[in-house]
């Protein structure tokens, strides 16, 4: 008999040609051995192309940051302690993240939206939580 086995939120990140920019942000900071730990979490996880957008910063300036805490707060609010699947979110809602920020949630045509963020892809199941993917950092203060 085979041991069925299921990744990791952090190994399903590293499987998405997506995700490799926010994937290589996550390793530089202590979050990345969390994601890899038993657990029931929720990332949002930006697509490369949402580093497209000004952020203040280029993904570059990003990754080599001087300011670790910063960037472990920035990747911080886009992962939640607590699995939550696409059908669980409700209009109006304040998604608690692992920074303890409040972000607000808005339901509009068959879509969902984090703080202005739309999920692109949802609900890839890990062994510790649930993986979507969105088209902007939750952040607001980058």
């Amino acid at each position: 008999m085979f041991k069925q086995f299921m990744a990791t939120i952090h190994e399903l990140t590293g499987l998405d040609r997506f995700l490799t920019k926010f994937l290589s942000l996550l390793n530089t900071t202590d979050l990345a051995d969390k994601l890899r730990q038993p657990g029931s979490f929720t990332l949002f996880a930006p697509v490369n192309l949402a580093f497209e957008r000004n952020y203040g910063m280029s993904f570059t300036e990003l990754h080599h940051s001087r300011n670790k805490e910063k960037l472990s707060a920035m990747l911080a609010d886009c992962i939640m302690d607590d699995k939550r699947l696409f059908n669980d979110f409700r209009n109006g809602e304040l998604l608690r993240t692992m920074s303890g920020k409040a972000l607000p949630v808005k339901l509009e045509e068959n879509a969902v939206y984090i703080n202005g963020s739309k999920i692109l892809s949802k609900d890839r199941q890990a062994s510790n939580g649930v993986l979507h993917c969105v088209n902007a950092f939750l952040a607001t203060d980058i």
